[in-house]
């Protein structure tokens, strides 16, 4: 007997299988799983809350990713593209969000094959079975699933075969505060408090101009808005940059000295070099209890060594990281691990309280199943609490769920991934730490 034949099936339900998957995001995890499912002749409808395909990308389009093209395609969506005369660009370029966008993402989403599947503006806000909640268990892995979806204001119910969530997490934030919860006061500064990624020296540069900004986060999101100040600074008299921490050590996003992404790997020493000038001041051992506004700033009031100490700031940059929003999943049984809430099985692979710098395991659809029978978490959604994801390991998901759900179990198990070193890597403080992938 094999690992294949050990493998568990997908229940077949004629009824039921002639519906199309619903993919919830087209981001670049979203567009590879149609591409997969284009190939693999399954039919599928994309929802995209955003305005345009790769809404979210879009946000951060003005930084650069640390992964060279050679780790950004996903290898169904380029055999597609190829087949219309589409030029792979330099595989060791560093391409900015911007244009992995416009360069591969766009050309992706306008194939007939998947631009017709696409619904842009449609918000997902539950998923549940047809029928169903989530205590019924007779005949439930044969029932349909019913989406919910916010189409412009309306409620409407579509019913799928199965759900690929690749949504993300960019939506929902970490707190700033150690807890958890969010810091007392917030509502009345959230104003003053940008997401991560500003874009600082572009379409945001006026609100961060000649003012103190404070960021807060330990990772590679904070590293990356903690440098465009540092040069907005330089270029605008009276700007400031503090850097706010909740450990001793400022040194915190400075990665393996083997790591093969070597615009990450250079992240860290290039804000070592800030702090010792001067132009980065550090505020370390600071975890956050309370904003106030005062006067046109906030007042970050924090615990540090076990005093209350205040912080007098401007604007305060929140990139403590990312976390699944899984409101909309109440009525899916979900198998989740209860730290990082990631899938179960694939939560040892990625837990940042155990891993430090090193790959990534192999892992596709035998990793990412739940109790509920052809409902998935794919990219980095599927990565929970955890900080670190590259794009190459949702590809690779995909093409493993695509696989299991056309029955083709030989393909879905046999999961061979290749990617850079520090495929993983722990910051220290996984509350604090943010996605290496941008």
């Amino acid at each position: 007997m094999t690992l294949i034949d050990l493998t568990p099936r997908p229940v077949r339900d004629d009824r039921r299988d002639a519906l199309p998957v619903a993919i919830i995001g087209a981001g670049p995890i979203g567009l590879a799983a149609a591409a997969n499912l284009v190939e693999r002749g399954i039919d599928f409808v994309i929802f995209e809350a955003g305005d345009t395909i790769a809404d979210i990308v879009r946000q951060w389009g003005h930084t650069r990713l640390f992964s060279p093209w050679k780790h950004l395609v996903d290898p169904a969506s380029r055999r597609l593209l190829e087949a219309t005369g589409w030029a792979h660009p330099a595989e060791t370029s560093l391409p900015t969000g911007t244009e992995l966008v416009e360069q591969y993402l766009e050309p992706l989403a306008r194939l007939d094959e998947i631009a017709s599947r696409i619904r842009t503006g449609v918000e997902v806000v539950a998923v549940a079975r047809e029928g169903m909640d989530r205590t019924r268990t007779a005949r439930r892995e044969r029932t349909p699933f019913l989406v919910r979806l916010r189409d412009r204001g309306e409620l409407k119910d579509l019913s799928v075969r199965a759900v690929i969530d690749a949504s993300g997490t960019y939506r929902s934030p970490n707190s700033l505060a150690s807890s958890g919860l969010e810091p007392l006061g917030l509502p009345e500064v959230a104003d003053l408090v940008s997401h991560a990624l500003p874009d600082v020296l572009g379409r945001e540069r006026a609100r961060f101009a000649g003012r103190h900004t404070t960021v807060v986060g330990a990772g590679h999101s904070a590293a990356n808005t903690l440098l465009a100040l540092a040069e907005l600074a330089r270029q605008e008299p009276g700007t400031r940059v503090s850097w706010l921490i909740r450990n001793a050590s400022a040194v915190r996003v400075t990665t393996s000295a083997d790591d093969e992404l070597e615009a990450r790997a250079s992240l860290g020493a290039r804000v070592d070099a800030l702090v010792a000038s001067g132009a980065i001041e550090v505020v370390d051992r600071f975890e956050i209890v309370r904003l106030e506004r005062e006067g046109e700033g906030v007042r970050v009031v924090g615990s540090r060594g076990g005093e209350i100490v205040d912080h007098h700031t401007e604007l305060v940059v929140n990139a403590t990281g990312f976390r699944p929003n899984l409101d909309m999943l109440r009525e899916v049984r979900l198998d989740l691990d209860e730290i990082v809430e990631a899938p179960r099985r694939l939560a040892p692979l990625i837990d940042p309280n155990v891993h430090t710098c090193g790959t990534v395991e192999p892992h596709g659809f035998a990793e990412l199943q739940h109790p509920e029978e052809g409902f998935f978490l794919a990219g980095m959604k599927s990565y929970g609490r955890a900080p670190t994801f590259l794009l190459a390991t949702g590809y690779e998901q995909v093409r493993s769920i695509t696989a299991w759900l056309a029955g083709d179990l030989a393909a879905a198990t046999a999961v061979e991934l290749t990617l850079p070193a520090t495929g993983v890597c722990s910051t220290g403080d996984a509350p604090g730490a943010s996605s290496c992938c941008s």
